[in-house]
């Protein structure tokens, strides 16, 4: 009404309200209300700008009204507040901004508007390190804290976090993190953790010396900054080196206790998540080994929401490195609820359960126990899976369970379908795929009737095909796929004839010793046919496979020899032919 004195009056009674009750909120906008607090904002009057902020952060908790305060260009106008010497108004700005900018149009009009620049600049406030509390400090780290809030909301699209990092927030971030105050830690580590998809959040977090006070703050009473902190170093330990600094700074224990709050699923799920990742290492799976950690995740398998479930499938997984683990998760009755788990459809949760089946199966007991639930079987069947990953995942987990049963031939024959779907994987885009079918047609191809049925579905020329590689993980599980393919009727010949051997020649000039070992063994078996020597000879492998007679590695030392042997032998059955 043009009286500032009636306007602050009127705000107060709209206070009055519950204006976290929807019917409220709803009302405010409905009746037109929405426009005259945004106009208010724009208005030289601190006071009726402080009332109206007051009441636009209580409703702006409504999605429909945060819609509303964008499309009516508030934001802009809360951004502008941020350069006021008003802290009341600024504080309140920075909330309301924290409660609008919680959608996408929202969080890049702020950016748009120079407003993450301002936020950061909130942050500069006080050293964290000072110790006298006057009521000046207090209200600087309120500053800070809405500031940090509002941060914490912008920071979910990846262009705010490139800002936040260009506009200096990372090293104010980290001076922040020091400080003993929950109310300001929490949207600070929030901020952090949400920023730490980031490769360049990583690297400063753990240059910064973050990785300490994150972890310090794995025992606070807060349930709430505990999870962040927890999924902060779940993201960061992707790298060795924040996984070693977990450690070094004691936070391997904290995590292995948090396992007992099993009630609060998001603090479980950034828990066992950080455990994941950092068990990765195993001089960290020695430590989770130590606390108790495999026996507590193997008790949590049961009832679990999925993305709990996950972390803790891919933790076991990473477990299961140290052969002891693999007999704790037998012993305390693991492997049924993970074989369980092989009838899932969640993607990211079949990866894990695979590889944790598969490591579960290199020992022999667990195969039994495996093959016992017809857990081989419900791994082929993944094999089928949409998700490269999966059908990867699945194929590798296939491996240890062909090595580890007695039948494995006559089992892998009764699956019906079976050996034509792991052939025709070979026809797959994906480069995880093929090197890991060419792992599990390794170990198939073991039983001589089961590589006669691979043959007659095509093995040789498919295996042919995907000769010509770079890939050193291919080149050798390819290699010891032809090696014992090599084994069945005329499948050497065959090779010849489908142009593998000069592209295995090649394989030589690799650096990866593995690769070199398995090539010799499969040109062994291919020099049994003349035609191939004679491929070999043309293509210069003599002298590769003489530096090879030399290594240490007696498997390869004899594979080069018996092929030197072979292209030697029938030079000279050739030239005793010619001259007689």
């Amino acid at each position: 009404g043009g009286n500032p004195t009636a306007t602050v009056i009127a705000l107060c009674s709209m206070r009055d309200f519950n204006l976290a009750q929807e019917t409220c909120q709803l009302a405010i906008r409905d009746a037109g209300c929405l426009e005259v607090l945004i106009n208010l904002l724009d208005t030289e009057e601190t006071k009726c700008q402080i009332g109206s902020l007051k009441i636009l952060k209580e409703i702006s908790q409504n999605v429909l009204i945060r819609h509303a305060i964008v499309d009516l260009e508030g934001l802009q106008i809360m951004v502008k507040i941020l350069d006021s010497p008003d802290k009341d108004l600024k504080c309140l700005a920075a909330e309301t901004i924290a409660n609008v900018a919680r959608f996408k149009r929202a969080r890049r009009t702020v950016r748009q508007h120079g407003g993450i620049k301002k936020l950061v600049g909130l942050l500069e406030c006080f050293s964290v390190e000072s110790t006298s509390r006057t009521s000046y400090q207090a209200k600087d780290t309120e500053i800070a804290r809405c500031g940090a809030l509002a941060l914490w909301s912008c920071s979910k699209s990846t262009k705010n976090k490139e800002a936040i990092c260009k506009a200096g927030g990372i090293p104010l971030l980290a001076r922040w993190l020091k400080c003993s105050q929950v109310n300001i830690l929490t949207p600070v580590v929030g901020t952090l953790q949400e920023c730490a998809s980031e490769p360049s959040y990583r690297l400063a977090i753990r240059t910064e010396g973050m990785i300490e006070n994150l972890v310090k703050n794995l025992s606070s009473e807060h349930e709430e900054l505990q999870m962040h902190c927890a999924n902060a170093i779940f993201k960061c330990a992707e790298d060795k080196e924040t996984r070693d600094l977990v450690r070094q700074h004691g936070g391997l224990q904290p995590l292995a206790v948090l396992l007992d709050n099993s009630e609060n699923k998001q603090l479980l799920a950034a828990v066992t998540g950080a455990i994941w990742k950092c068990a990765i290492s195993g001089e960290n799976v020695s430590k989770f080994q130590e606390y108790k950690a495999v026996e507590a995740l193997v008790g949590l398998l049961p009832d679990q929401p999925e993305e709990v479930l996950v972390n803790i499938v891919g933790a076991l997984g990473e477990c299961c490195q140290e052969p002891i683990n693999r007999t704790i998760i037998r012993k305390c009755d693991g492997i049924p609820p993970l074989v369980k788990l092989l009838t899932g459809t969640h993607q990211a949760l079949l990866v894990n359960v695979t590889k944790a089946v598969g490591a579960c199966a290199i020992e022999p007991e667990n195969t039994m126990i495996i093959d016992h639930l017809d857990g081989v079987r419900l791994l082929w069947s993944l094999l089928k899976n949409p998700s490269p990953d999966v059908q990867a995942s699945a194929a590798w987990a296939i491996c240890p369970c062909i090595e580890n049963t007695k039948d494995a031939g006559e089992m892998v024959r009764s699956f019906v379908g079976g050996l034509e779907l792991i052939v025709n994987l070979l026809k797959s885009k994906n480069k995880e795929v093929l090197a890991s079918v060419c792992a599990a047609i390794t170990n198939i191809a073991k039983d001589e009737e089961t590589l006669a049925v691979l043959t007659d579905h095509g093995v040789v020329p498919l295996l042919s095909k995907l000769a010509n590689t770079n890939n050193d993980k291919l080149r050798r599980h390819l290699a010891e796929a032809i090696s014992h393919c090599c084994m069945w009727g005329s499948n050497r010949v065959t090779f010849g004839e489908t142009k593998a051997v000069a592209s295995l020649v090649r394989y030589l000039k690799s650096n990866d010793p593995s690769v070199h070992r398995a090539t010799a063994q499969a040109l062994y078996q291919l020099s049994e046919d003349p035609n191939n020597c004679i491929t070999m000879h043309e293509n210069g492998v003599v002298k590769p496979l003489l530096a090879m007679v030399g290594s240490t590695d007696e498997t390869l030392q004899e594979a080069a020899a018996g092929c030197i042997a072979n292209i030697r032998r029938l030079a000279l059955a050739t030239e005793k032919a010619k001259y007689g």
